[in-house]
């Protein structure tokens, strides 16, 4: 019974993981997951589940299924009126099941669809984790290590050997020196930490549709590089004309009026970089998400050469996203382009609107980031 049941139940989860990639393009786009993450699970509203229901007719009465009925019958007897006099009526109702997924499923799930390589480690894992794994059995430890197994078997080997097993009375009871624990050793293996460094324009250019955008991206991106590395920390800069560490929170609520600097958010994110984070011991993924205004070209030039000297010698990837706006310019992913064409460590991506959210991730991560 136990064996047939979690059949069913992976049967179950196969077709909802099934509805979950079909869909799954609709999901990102809309932002329908963003607001239902928990801690480690996402509530997913998969649709067109069809659940199954039985229906019981009276106990003397015909129709399919006993009696002289006819295929085609209606279960139950003839259709009934519904309240109120109106006619019940005939289409389907539409079946939404909420289902809960693990951010590690939906991240598998999404990488399937996008066709996203799994990230190389560039060995910057010096970190060390030690952990305890059990490697065989010894004759003492505590009791809440004891092995029972192999306990029963070291007793049951005794009482045969000395003649007191009874097979008719099957009963066996362990001694002291039967009792066997298990042993551990504490082995030390490398961690793999990453840290993303958002950044974003917050001036009077970019709206709440784009920052939306912005926040529909990260939570894939997050859920993406979570999957791959262990420790995984966000760090999150809103710029203006000044640039300033915030949380999350205020990172996708807050807008300004004034100006754009784009070099005071790379200045405070290489400081962030060198203060704490070491490039060898993290993986380092600098996000930068904008409408493509800058103050001028001399703060472009300063942007390039902060990204030369600081920043790209010591990242996995720098990642920017222009998100349009009616009032931004959407100069500075042209002069990006111009100085970093032919850097692989440089990836841009055009975002229009919700719909270009999914391209944009695969540009993003498409090539193991």
């Amino acid at each position: 019974m136990s064996l047939k049941i979690d059949q069913d139940h992976s049967r179950f989860r196969a077709i909802v993981r099934g509805k979950i990639r079909q869909n799954l393009r609709k999901y990102i786009s809309q932002g329908e997951l963003v607001g239902r993450k928990g801690k480690d699970l996402v509530s997913i509203p998969v649709p067109q589940i069809d659940i199954p229901r039985f229906r019981f007719g009276d106990k003397q009465q015909g129709g399919a299924g006993q009696g002289d009925g006819k295929p085609g019958d209606p279960v139950g007897g003839e259709q009934q009126e519904g309240e109120g006099g109106k006619q019940a009526g005939q289409g389907a109702g539409e079946h939404a099941l909420e289902v809960d997924v693990t951010l590690d499923e939906l991240a598998a799930i999404l990488g399937e669809e996008l066709e996203l390589p799994d990230i190389q480690d560039k060995g910057k894992s010096k970190i060390i984790n030690a952990k305890d794994r059990y490697t065989g059995v010894r004759r003492v430890g505590p009791e809440s290590l004891r092995h029972f197994r192999r306990t029963f078997r070291e007793a049951l080997k005794r009482q045969i050997s000395m003649g007191s097993y009874v097979p008719e009375k099957p009963v066996v009871v362990p001694i002291p020196d039967d009792k066997r624990y298990r042993s551990w050793k504490t082995e030390s293996e490398p961690v793999a930490n990453a840290v993303i460094l958002y950044m974003m324009d917050v001036s009077g250019s970019m709206g709440d549709e784009q920052k939306e955008i912005v926040r529909i991206e990260s939570f894939w991106i997050d859920t993406w590089l979570s999957r791959q590395y262990k420790g995984l920390e966000s760090r999150y800069i809103i710029h203006d004309a000044v640039a300033r560490e915030v949380d999350r929170e205020t990172f996708f609520h807050t807008r300004e009026s004034g100006g754009t600097m784009i070099s005071s958010a790379y200045k405070l994110c290489s400081q962030i970089m060198d203060e704490h984070y070491p490039s060898e011991e993290w993986n380092i993924y600098p996000f930068h998400f904008s409408d493509g205004d800058n103050w001028s070209m001399d703060d472009t030039l300063s942007c390039v050469d902060i990204l030369k000297q600081k920043m790209l010698p010591r990242v996995n990837m720098f990642a920017y996203g222009q998100v349009e706006s009616p009032y931004g310019s959407g100069q500075f992913i042209k002069d990006l382009r111009e100085h970093f064409g032919k850097d692989e460590r440089v990836v841009t991506s055009d975002i229009r609107d919700k719909d270009a959210i999914v391209n944009s991730i695969k540009e993003f991560l498409g090539k193991g980031a």
